[in-house]
């Protein structure tokens, strides 16, 4: 007789993302919406085999080709910055949103959640595969990813209500900024000089770009090209 399969137990279990849920709401997050598209999403799909016991512990995990998924803190905070946007409260939630940099689709499939239309680009092809693989099962019908350069962001999706990037570099490409709708909101992180990375808010208001300097982030370089 087989041995009878334990259902609701380890990490396909909710329980285990609501205890990840509850840690997010407990270091200060407090949007029901980030909250709900946190417990959804399955972090374990995302992250290799040999680390998937570590996969809702708060940490930053590689992701191959010196890449990482990043901490759920830091993906919920960015989230919860994105919905605080005023057009994001105007509208009821986001519209369309660009991510730079799709590395394992992790956060692409957390946007999909909140957002009404995600566009994620991602330059290294084999991350851009692994994310297309790791998204597939979700059927998130909302996301499309996309092979490019980040830096130039993607054009043809243009405007957009929020633009949130894993990846940092000395200053923000003029080309998001162009990109982003009036009442949009980018969030990204930024070095400072000296090399601290921080977390960057450009909010686009009609009188121009207006900016805000978290707390200190720590990111994978942003770079240009295909590879």
């Amino acid at each position: 007789m087989p041995a009878a399969t334990a259902v609701g137990v380890g990490l396909d279990s909710a329980a285990v993302r609501n205890r990840m849920v509850q840690k997010l709401a407990a270091g200060g997050i407090t949007s029901p919406a980030v909250l709900q598209a946190m417990a959804t999403v399955e972090r374990h799909r995302f992250v290799d085999s040999g680390l998937v016991n570590q996969a809702y512990e708060d940490t930053s995990l590689p992701i191959g080709l010196g890449q990482t998924i990043s901490k759920p803190s830091v993906v919920a905070r960015m989230c919860e910055l994105l919905l605080s946007a005023e057009s994001a409260r105007a509208g009821g939630g986001l519209a369309r949103v660009l991510e730079i940099g799709t590395g394992c689709g992790y956060q692409a499939a957390v946007l999909g959640q909140l957002a009404r239309e995600v566009y994620t680009i991602e330059r290294l092809r084999g991350l851009h595969d692994k994310a297309r693989d790791n998204l597939r099962p979700f059927r998130l019908a909302n996301v499309h990813l996309m092979l490019g350069d980040g830096m130039l962001g993607y054009a043809k999706g243009a405007p957009y209500a929020a633009i949130i990037a894993a990846a940092g570099g000395d200053a923000v490409p003029q080309e998001w900024c162009d990109q982003l709708a009036v009442g949009g909101r980018l969030v990204a992180p930024m070095a400072l000089t000296g090399g601290q990375q921080v977390l960057l808010v450009i909010d686009k208001t009609p009188h121009g770009l207006k900016q805000s300097v978290l707390e200190p982030v720590h990111f994978v370089p942003l770079k240009s090209g295909i590879a």
